[in-house]
């Protein structure tokens, strides 16, 4: 959320890459595909309820699905030119795995030859770890993030395998945010812009420059809390980025492109973004209690939901393509990814 701040002065910038961006998003999608397969056990007897999942690079391309009583399963809307592959497990059973595969448009692939083995006996006690102690986990790394080593770079998750977040861990990373200093002072850099415009019918001087940082740090305060913590809660959604890093290049733009607009459920699914629209919405709102009378009204609020909607999608284009370089932690976790 922080990084939003240093971002907002280069958004007219950034304005033309997101108008290649939409020229791009006009273009038609190519039809989909479908996978289908039978899953036999050794003795060739179907095996109904096992969990059939489409592995991919992108989250928005995994899919799941589960066999009928004949042990039949259809993974369909799959996009095509995508490298991914087929994991099928049921209980009491080894894991199946498919080779790669990269479907063409409308190809109807059946994959044969899925038959399950029977899982060896394992006698290691293994401590079981709840979704919630996982996700704590992750939020404490994600809330070592910084950008060249100073800039809270909390909102990302670079985490391949990332969990859903508490209505308790969502407040945390939100008041974290916003008591962090480097907020303070991107709230200060923001007012010093906004007072060498005039901007606003504040006056000039000390006093007047206060006033604009106190509005600076309540619209991110306002848009933090209610769209990072208070609908997400509610609506069940994930307020923070999810970096994407592999794909075509056209896919990761898309991807960073629509963060204020498309978000992660907490049931794994992406989802239209009410809580950072209303979050953006609500700032415009609440601002009218403390700007100038002058400058209130609806003007106001649509003016502040387009900045920040703006920012967002710079902040996702600089978190997609530039930003993981310069966030030592996050290296680390790539490190840590590639020795495994």
């Amino acid at each position: 959320m922080s990084i939003k701040l240093c971002v907002r002065a280069f958004i007219f910038c950034v304005s033309v890459t997101l108008t290649a961006g939409a020229q791009q998003f006009s273009a038609p999608e190519p039809q989909t595909g479908t996978i289908v397969g039978t899953v036999v056990d050794v003795n060739d007897d179907p095996v109904p309820n096992a969990n059939v999942v489409l592995d991919a690079p992108s989250l928005r391309d995994h899919a799941r699905a589960a066999t009928n009583n004949d042990g039949f399963f259809v993974l369909d809307h799959i996009r095509p030119g995508i490298p991914c592959h087929v994991t099928i497990s049921a209980s009491g059973f080894a894991d199946w795995i498919s080779p790669e595969v990269t479907l063409r448009p409308s190809q109807y692939l059946e994959l044969t030859g899925i038959r399950l083995g029977m899982a060896e006996a394992v006698t290691t006690v293994h401590a079981v770890v709840s979704t919630e102690e996982i996700a704590t986990q992750q939020v404490n790394v994600e809330e070592q993030q910084r950008v060249l080593g100073f800039i809270p770079n909390f909102y990302v998750v670079y985490d391949r395998h990332p969990v859903p977040l508490t209505s308790k861990l969502k407040f945390k990373l939100a008041l974290r945010t916003t008591m962090d200093p480097i907020t303070f002072l991107g709230s200060a850099f923001v007012a010093g812009m906004d007072q060498a415009a005039d901007k606003f019918d504040y006056q000039q001087g000390a006093k007047g420059y206060a006033q604009r940082f106190g509005a600076s740090y309540a619209n991110g305060l306002t848009d933090i809390m209610v769209g990072g913590a208070i609908l997400p809660s509610i609506l069940h959604q994930d307020p923070r980025f999810f970096y994407q890093g592999t794909g075509t290049k056209k896919s990761r733009l898309l991807h960073a492109i629509s963060y204020p607009i498309i978000c992660m459920g907490d049931n794994g699914h992406l989802q239209a973004n009410y809580s950072s629209l209303g979050g953006f919405l609500a700032s415009g709102a609440i601002a009218n209690a403390y700007y100038p009378e002058s400058n209130r009204g609806p003007g106001l609020v649509f003016s502040t939901a387009l900045v920040d909607i703006g920012a967002n999608m710079a902040n996702g284009l600089l978190q997609e393509f530039v930003l993981r370089r310069f966030t030592p932690a996050a290296n680390k976790q790539r490190s840590s990814e590639a020795g495994n």
